[in-house]
C-alpha cells in the first residue's frame, strides 16, 4: 500500500490538488447522515480509485474493513439504549445490565461503520494516488527546516522498528527472564536518537544548517488541476446540501426515518458523477 506513479489523472494532478480531492471526499463521508448519499461517498471512492489504476487496493481494504464496520455496529447496537423497536431482548448480561437491541441502534451502528469504511478508503486513496515527495515540497515552501525533519523521520521509523526486532532476537537467545517491552522500546529509541545525531552532524557539515529557503518553482497549473480542485468543491457542496436538505434528513432516535425520495437520490448520483468527472479527460497523462 504505497505510492506508484502511474497514468491517471489523480497523478498527474499536483499534489494540493489531490489533496483537496481526497479531503473533500473525506469530509463528505462525515458530513452525511443519510445512507444513500454516505453510500454514494464510498461508491464515488471506489470507483475513483478504479479510474486511477488503484481500484484492487482499495477493494481490498474494503473486505478488510467490513468487520471493522460490523464491530462498530454491534457495539453500538449493545451499549445504545435509544430507539423503540425492540428487535432482540437478551435480558440481564454481565456489565450491560438489562439489555435490549433495537433497530434503531443497530441501524445508526451500520452507519457509523459505513462511514469508518469510507473513511478508510479516503485515506487510502490519498495515499495511493497523490505523490508523498510532492507533499513534502508543499510544506518545504513554508519551512524547509520542517521538510526536513519530516524526511528524516519518515526514514528513521523503519530503522526503529528493525531495531526492535534485532534487539528482542537477541534478548531472547540470553537466558533468564525476558526483558519488558518498554526496555527493548528505550533500548531502541535511543539507538535511533545516536543515528539521528550522526545524521545531524554529517548534514550540518554539507552546509545544511545554513540553507536558505529554497527559491520557489511554481509549475503551471494543468487542466488535471483545476478539474479536481473544483470536484472538491462541487462534492463539499453536495454534502452540504444533503446535510440541511429536508428531504435528504435521517434521524436514527426514537424512530427510524430515512429521506429516500428523489432528492437523496438525486444528491447521491451527483456526488458520485462530480467525484468521477476529473477522470473523463485522460489527455496529457504523464506515464
Amino acid at each position: 500500500m504505497i505510492y506508484r506513479r502511474r497514468a491517471s489523472p489523480l497523478h498527474t494532478a499536483r499534489a494540493g490538488a489531490g489533496c483537496a480531492y481526497c479531503l473533500a471526499l473525506g469530509i463528505a463521508a462525515l458530513m452525511a447522515s443519510n445512507p444513500i448519499v454516505l453510500g454514494a461517498v464510498a461508491i464515488a471512492v471506489l470507483a475513483a480509485g478504479a479510474a486511477a489504476g488503484v481500484g484492487r487496493s482499495l477493494l481490498r481494504a474494503a473486505v478488510w474493513g467490513i468487520p471493522v464496520a460490523l464491530v462498530i455496529m454491534l457495539v453500538n447496537a449493545l451499549v445504545t439504549r435509544n430507539g423503540l423497536t425492540v428487535i432482540v431482548r437478551l435480558g440481564n448480561v454481565p456489565l450491560l445490565g438489562y439489555t435490549d437491541i433495537t433497530l434503531e441502534a443497530t441501524a445508526y451502528g451500520a452507519i457509523l461503520g459505513l462511514r469508518a469504511v469510507a473513511l478508510i478508503l479516503c485515506g487510502l486513496l490519498y495515499t495511493l494516488a497523490v505523490d508523498p515527495d510532492e507533499i513534502l515540497r508543499l510544506f518545504r515552501r513554508v519551512s524547509f527546516r520542517s521538510a526536513l525533519t519530516a524526511t528524516l523521520a519518515t526514514r528513521m521509523v523503519p530503522i526503529l522498528i528493525r531495531d526492535g526486532r534485532r534487539l528482542a532476537e537477541a534478548q531472547r537467545c540470553r537466558p533468564g527472564d525476558p526483558p519488558s517491552r518498554l526496555t527493548l522500546m528505550r533500548a531502541a529509541c535511543t539507538g535511533v536518537l545516536d543515528r539521528a545525531l550522526d545524521v545531524a552532524a554529517a548534514l550540518e557539515v554539507r552546509g545544511y544548517g545554513a540553507a536558505r529557503r529554497p527559491p520557489a518553482y511554481r509549475a503551471p497549473y494543468s487542466r488535471h488541476d483545476a478539474a479536481f480542485v473544483a470536484a472538491a468543491l462541487a462534492v463539499v457542496a453536495l454534502s452540504i446540501a444533503a446535510r440541511v436538505s429536508p428531504a435528504a434528513a435521517f434521524s436514527a432516535y426514537p424512530a427510524l426515518s430515512v429521506g429516500a425520495g428523489p432528492v437523496a437520490l438525486l444528491l447521491a448520483a451527483g456526488v458520485v458523477v462530480v467525484a468521477l468527472a476529473p477522470f473523463a479527460n485522460r489527455r496529457g497523462l504523464a506515464r
